[in-house]
């Protein structure tokens, strides 16, 4: 190309050759210059393109490069967000912590605003004040009942009584709560319960009596006379049983005890009436005595005010006895002193399920797998840091005497050092007053479990159950952290997971397991979850 310019610069060819044809294209210049022109040409198709000189070429690259960036953005954003709004996680002495200088999410103390609207409580009692019930005379007769067990297993005894005698149209005597034979307390129901406000709250629906009538002259034989007893009442009963098989007797007898007597009364097959006269029972009728109040007012206040300022405190409901562990037949971190030494308190105690004790180990594996076993103090301490709970977290400790004691709890206080028990909370002076009956003392870690910012259950139970319940009912606003044990059984057994993959795992699996509100489904627990036939939607 630069001989042909050069040779028409020197005019050697005609104007009708292919070089004049160049010559119109192309400006005559001098050789050297044609030589510079075409390196110039050259040395640009070696350029990027963005050095082109074509203004609309380059105009039209930028805009598409842009374009790429903001959908690069855009496909991110959702992740950057949960990054932002994830836990900041720092190592110190290889201790996973929160960072300090990062304010803790609303999310780990509440539970989201939009879910907790949307239905409200409606089992209140009758506004209309005015009562259907003929007169306790005009009943179909007495029922009488044994509350045994723990003070939440009697609770639920005692709700169940007021609704079975609703059904029966009968006139209820005040249950008895019978001796604990693992706790060996006798309390009667005014040593908890303000008896006075129980029975005037529910005086519409069911007429209650202080005592048997002093027309029954032989008061004991209700306690021992197989013919005044209805034995055999299947669990979870419907009220058809009831209506068909216990009704009949009542009239005959007119005074008829029921025992055994704690789940002997369906959800499905009861009319909704019945279900909302339970809740009326459980969340407004049963009050307990208000010297049982004030005291766990003063608890709760100074869990939140252990700093010198207001702070939120979580409750957990730690199931770590040596009845529990044993009764669980799960395997436990532990020396070989102390399986041995389980495995003949388990022998003792259960021998018909104990047998020889070489099906045990892989009945332990299966009921760990199902998410059957107490998570053990050490366990719980992970899942709370996982969720993003600081070191700081004051938590309050419900619990009786934990199997292993210092030791086994030694995990849990040193990840966090800010735990106690209501003896660490009060004097020993304050508790002296509640030590006269055990029951004071449940009654007293109910009410404050009830009252945490959080709550934290570690196993099932009837306390577990009413408390995330009662939190339920009172709007579902207090968040209540039921774990996912069959998942994180998993997640605790995999040696190949390293921490960020635990955490990812904990936060998924309990985005949904902190008290929201949830539909309710055929033979649901009623005490765990009021949804349906305790509340109305707004």
């Amino acid at each position: 190309m630069a001989e042909l310019r050069h040779s028409a610069s020197m005019g050697s060819r005609a104007s009708s050759s292919p070089v004049k044809r160049d010559e119109d294209a192309v400006p005559l210049v001098s050789g050297r210059d044609a030589d510079a022109e075409d390196e110039r040409r050259d040395r640009e198709k070696d350029k990027p393109l963005f050095f082109l000189r074509d203004k609309e070429q380059q105009s039209k690259i930028f805009f598409s490069f842009v374009s790429l960036c903001l959908l690069t953005a855009l496909v991110c954003l959702p992740a950057v967000w949960k990054r932002l709004n994830a836990p900041y996680l720092c190592t110190k002495e290889g201790i996973v912590l929160r960072c300090p200088w990062v304010k803790e999410p609303p999310s780990l103390w509440e539970n989201p605003y939009s879910a907790t609207t949307s239905w409200k409580p409606c089992a209140e009692r009758r506004k209309s004040g005015i009562s259907d019930l003929p007169p306790e005379n005009e009943t179909t007769g007495y029922v009488f009942i044994h509350a045994e067990g723990g003070l939440n297993q009697q609770r639920i005894a005692i709700i169940n009584a007021v609704a079975v005698a609703k059904i029966m149209n009968a006139t209820l005597i005040l249950p008895v709560l019978k001796q604990d034979q693992i706790w060996k307390d006798q309390t009667k129901f005014e040593d908890i319960f303000d008896v006075d406000y129980f029975i005037d709250y529910l005086k519409d629906d069911v007429h209650i009596v202080r005592d048997i009538p002093d027309w029954f002259a032989d008061k004991t034989e209700l306690f021992t006379s197989i013919r005044r007893t209805v034995k055999n009442i299947p669990k979870y009963a419907s009220a058809q049983f009831y209506t068909d098989n216990v009704l009949p007797r009542i009239k005959e007898k007119k005074i008829m005890a029921l025992k055994p007597f704690v789940d002997r009364l369906g959800y499905d097959n009861v009319p909704p009436e019945i279900n909302r006269l339970r809740c009326r029972v459980n969340y407004h009728a049963l009050k307990f005595l208000p010297e049982i109040e004030q005291m766990a007012d003063q608890l709760a206040s100074r869990m939140r005010n252990r700093t010198g300022s207001s702070n939120p405190y979580m409750a957990l409901h730690l199931r770590f006895e040596k009845g529990m562990v044993g009764l669980s037949f799960c395997d436990f971190v532990g020396t070989r002193e102390e399986k041995a030494m389980m495995a003949a308190y388990r022998q003792k105690e259960w021998p018909r399920r104990y047998k020889n004790g070489s099906h045990l180990w892989q009945l332990a594996l299966q009921k760990r797998k199902e998410g059957r076993c107490p998570l053990e103090p050490g366990e719980v301490a992970v899942i709370l840091r996982a969720m993003g709970y600081p070191k700081e977290t004051q938590i309050y400790v419900a619990s009786g005497q934990v199997y292993g004691g210092q030791n086994r709890m030694a995990p849990l206080r040193n990840m966090f050092p800010n735990l106690v028990t209501k003896e660490e909370l009060a004097s020993k002076e304050e508790l002296d007053h509640f030590r006269k009956h055990v029951t004071s003392l449940a009654a007293l870690d109910f009410l404050v479990c009830l009252k945490s910012d959080v709550f934290v259950m570690t196993h099932g139970g009837n306390f577990a159950k009413l408390i995330i319940g009662a939190r339920r009912y009172l709007g579902h606003q207090q968040k209540s952290i039921k774990p996912d044990k069959g998942v994180m059984s998993k997640s605790f057994g995999d040696p190949y997971m390293g921490w960020a993959p635990f955490v990812e795992d904990v936060v998924v699996t309990h985005q949904t397991r902190t008290g929201l509100p949830e539909e309710t489904f055929p033979n649901y627990d009623l005490w765990e979850n009021p949804l349906t036939p305790c509340m109305c939607k707004t």
